[in-house]
């Protein structure tokens, strides 16, 4: 994976250099540096609006870029028509030949460019999407998992060097997008081409893809692989779209070697350095952040058991859900009314219900560090309004 400050250098399937779209008053795309590495699953993510999609039809040839460039491998493909870019897309209507079979919808492609013999071809892609035995039923006789299959494999019998995906598992209900998700990857690692995934889904980027943009409002907020987003956002945005976080507004106190300790509700919490993306100046504004499930749950009766060296804070619990795998519980504290903590259920203890008085405990190794002058609320109802 390459940051944006490395997009100029060569190689990779996908390279936009400064690449920006506006309609009229209206920018849509940021200018905008991007390298997407050759044989990755790539995922665009970000609410609607937030130019993704645009991003996905400039790569495309579908929208011509406002400005910049875009290359495929060492070809600059900017002033290229869609027909003459080494890429296919998948939307999410999938757009299959409703008259044809599934053989012939995969066959099309290579038809069209005048290749007589193409069982051999045919047969394979079919296999790779596991369709074989469905070969000769028509796209309505297929569910909407199979259906999407049947897309994917016209598109890659073409070859091309990438596959671009449009929303593509959008109108698949949970279970089989889900299912489907594993089914892309899986299809992804045996054909080993480039995929450029959108989506407005958080956990759909988050399983399938191997490197990460999330968008927001014409920009890429941040570019990362799953793990490192999630553990490490740099934003308020990404710390909020991608998952829940509880934020606590502190001042630091003083730093110690990799430790940076934090005043905050007449406490002290521990920050490593190295997951601070704000400056640590003495006496500074920062933003403390820790994930919900990152938290223990202690009764306050048994607080003296808490190992030393844990950052804490103590509350009272002000709601509680139980939801199988797991309660999630609402804390009023001194450093934030509304702290959220997801204990699984495995011992659990009957004390702790709304209206005890409990400590919350975490390791400072889950404490991430943010600039204090961002919004805390930002991506909030982006993210739930997408997942409603």
């Amino acid at each position: 994976m390459k940051t944006t400050e490395e997009t100029t250098a060569g190689g990779g399937d996908v390279r936009l250099t400064g690449i920006s779209k506006t309609y009229g008053d209206f920018t849509a795309v940021h200018p905008l540096d991007l390298t997407v590495p050759e044989g990755s699953f790539f995922a665009l993510l970000g609410a609607s609006g937030c130019g993704k999609t645009t991003t996905l039809r400039m790569i495309a040839g579908l929208e011509e870029p406002t400005a910049g460039t875009v290359h495929l491998g060492d070809q600059d493909v900017t002033a290229l028509p869609p027909y003459k870019r080494p890429v296919n897309t998948v939307f999410q209507s999938y757009a299959l030949f409703p008259h044809l079979d599934i053989y012939e919808n995969v066959a099309f492609g290579l038809r069209r460019r005048g290749i007589k013999s193409v069982k051999k071809q045919v047969e394979e892609m079919l296999e790779l999407v596991q369709l074989g035995e469905q070969a000769r039923k028509k796209p309505h006789q297929l569910s909407g998992g199979q259906q999407q299959r049947v897309a994917v494999a016209r598109a890659l019998i073409n070859h091309p060097k990438v596959l671009l995906l449009d929303e593509p598992l959008g109108a698949l209900d949970l279970k089989l997008r889900r299912q489907m998700q594993l089914e892309l990857k899986r299809i992804q690692t045996e054909v080993g081409i480039t995929f450029v995934h959108v989506t407005h889904d958080q956990e759909e980027a988050m399983t399938m893809a191997d490197c990460v943009a999330v968008m927001n409002a014409g920009r890429v907020e941040q570019l990362g692989t799953p793990a490192d987003l999630y553990e490490n956002p740099r934003t308020t945005f990404v710390a909020n779209f991608l998952g829940t976080s509880n934020f606590i507004g502190a001042e630091v106190d003083s730093t110690s070697g990799d430790d940076i300790v934090l005043k905050a509700g007449g406490g002290k919490l521990v920050l490593h350095r190295a997951r601070a993306s704000a400056p640590a100046t003495t006496g500074g504004k920062i933003l403390a952040g820790v994930r919900p499930e990152k938290i223990s749950l202690t009764h306050a009766d048994d607080a003296g058991g808490i190992p030393e060296g844990r950052n804490r804070i103590t509350g009272r619990i002000t709601e509680s859900s139980f939801i199988g795998v797991s309660t999630q519980f609402v804390v009023d504290s001194p450093v934030c009314p509304d702290f959220e903590v997801y204990v699984q259920n495995v011992d659990r203890d009957a004390r702790l219900v709304p209206g005890a008085e409990v400590v919350l405990h975490w390791n400072p190794a889950h404490t991430f560090g943010l600039d204090a002058a961002q919004d805390v609320d930002a991506g909030v109802g982006t993210a739930e309004e997408e997942v409603a």
